[in-house]
């Protein structure tokens, strides 16, 4: 077969060497064209350098394609796979700092609440400016493959006004079904599952097991679970008042509502500070500032170790691989991906992106109707869904107007500021990220004319209810060599 997969944010070495691994252990891509995108040359170099060091290990006559100019990484493709994170670790600061100060406790900040809303809107600008270049540079009819976030958000833009078409990734979903056959004691392949619902807040709204309905026994099993009701008190807390398990980490859906994350003295008790995704304040900020030196300490240590074999036995569970086999070779795939709803969830609006259960073959990618979801579960992500749209629309037109509708329809931010503080709090964040916010020019100088008035809301000290101390690069560099001596 002869076809071009094109990656952008090819720099993420891990992600985007696990994806090109997938993709590679299909035998009859072994001939296929590949390339590589990245605005950091140098580690899109190291990441060039690696993956192809994995091809001739393995005797796969392919020479990777790693360039700058994403126009020219475009050029006849018939895939893109995106995973860029716009605006880096700066821009991630601003999206979790910014709103503590006035009271807005995030875990992660990428997907909905105030930090999640602010990436959509780089993640969109960037994401759109691509989408003009694959619709002149690509193969007629390209199919963009994103795994950025916001995924929802990027996802919509892009289909609505980008004119590629474009299928939302996640892994989210794969996790939870691996926590769900524990709890159960059943292998995961004996278990038939369906999820449905928007990205990060999908519920698994049929589990079954030879038949017989395996729902009615997930509460009780969770609640039993040595580690998961410590780990997942809030989405335990989910399944005992809806019904269903939604698919999404503690930290992250504890974000998403209005109920467990508003008052800093109640936090501690609907977190677990195990792991940062159980739902520490800014968990995932903390881990990223952690590995900002990554490339130094870890990349000799990656080149070290034996290449990555090619022949299927390293390939992962990450949905893009199997969704390119299914369209090449015919072979059925069944996943859950991110896709314009259009009539699919029947109770959830007509124009939003939604998480539902698609196949994929020869003909192409098919998306069955799924019907209502149960009314609770819909009342959640519809909630979600239109402070969705507000975002993409505003990220679209630069409506700082929008924009901070978006913010205070957020069920978080909604709980925790009154409106006058969401138009302060979106007119300093829309500042300190200018570089990145080409479409708010207008509103930016305005917000700056704002901010000038001398007659602000007082914010607070505030560095979040249950926050740990960032670890120095000597701390991270010997737990890592602990971890390697214990393993």
């Amino acid at each position: 077969m002869s076809f071009k997969v094109s990656f952008i944010g090819a720099g993420s070495l891990v992600f985007a060497r696990t994806l090109f691994t997938d993709i590679l252990s299909v035998p009859e891509f072994h001939d296929i064209e590949i390339s590589f995108t990245d605005i950091n040359a140098e580690n899109l170099e190291r990441t060039r350098a690696l993956c192809q060091r994995d091809l001739d290990e393995n005797h796969i006559p392919i020479t990777i394609q790693a360039t700058t100019d994403r126009r020219e990484a475009f050029r006849g493709a018939r895939y893109i796979v995106n995973c860029v994170r716009v605006g880096g670790l700066e821009g991630f600061e601003y999206d979790i700092e910014i709103p503590l100060k006035y009271g807005v406790d995030q875990c992660v900040g990428d997907t909905l609440c105030t930090g999640g809303i602010m990436y959509g809107q780089r993640v969109i600008a960037a994401m759109l400016d691509f989408c003009k270049d694959i619709r002149e540079v690509a193969e007629p009819g390209a199919i963009m493959l994103n795994y950025s976030n916001p995924n929802a958000m990027a996802t919509w833009a892009c289909n609505k006004y980008g004119g590629v078409k474009t299928i939302g990734l996640c892994h989210g979903e794969i996790h939870g079904e691996m926590q769900i056959a524990e709890v159960l004691g059943i292998p995961r392949e004996e278990l038939d599952i369906t999820c449905a619902g928007i990205n990060h807040q999908t519920w698994y709204i049929s589990v079954k097991h030879k038949g017989e309905d395996m729902l009615p026994k997930l509460l009780s099993g969770f609640e039993a679970h040595e580690r998961y009701s410590e780990e997942e008190k809030v989405r335990i807390d989910i399944l005992k008042r809806f019904g269903y398990y939604s698919t999404e980490s503690n930290g992250h859906l504890s974000e998403y509502v209005a109920w467990y994350r508003k008052r800093p003295e109640e936090i501690p008790s609907w977190i677990n500070l195990d792991n940062w995704i159980n739902g520490e304040t800014g968990g995932y900020l903390r881990v990223t500032r952690e590995e900002r030196n990554w490339f130094d300490t870890d990349y000799p240590k990656i080149l070290a170790e034996p290449p990555k074999k090619l022949d299927g036995s390293q390939r992962g569970k990450e949905h893009c691989s199997y969704i390119i086999e299914s369209l090449e070779t015919g072979r059925t795939y069944r996943g859950h991906f991110n896709v314009m709803n259009e009539g699919c969830i029947t109770n959830l609006p007509y124009e939003s992106v939604v998480e539902v259960p698609c196949y994929v073959d020869g003909n192409g990618i098919s998306v069955p109707k799924v019907g209502d979801l149960p009314l609770g579960c819909a009342a959640v992500c519809s909630q979600s869904i239109w402070v969705q749209k507000l975002a993409v629309e505003a990220a679209v037109s630069g409506d700082a107007q929008l924009l901070k509708q978006a913010a205070l329809m957020d069920p978080l931010t909604g709980a925790v500021c009154n409106p006058p503080e969401v138009w302060q709090m979106i007119d300093e964040m829309l500042v300190a990220e200018e570089q990145w916010l080409p479409q708010y020019g207008e509103a930016i100088a305005q917000a700056k004319e704002n901010l000038s008035k001398g007659d602000l809301i007082p914010t607070k000290e505030y560095h979040g209810a249950v926050r740990l101390r960032e670890k120095t690069p000597e701390e991270v560099a010997r737990e890592r060599a602990e971890r390697v001596i214990t393993a």
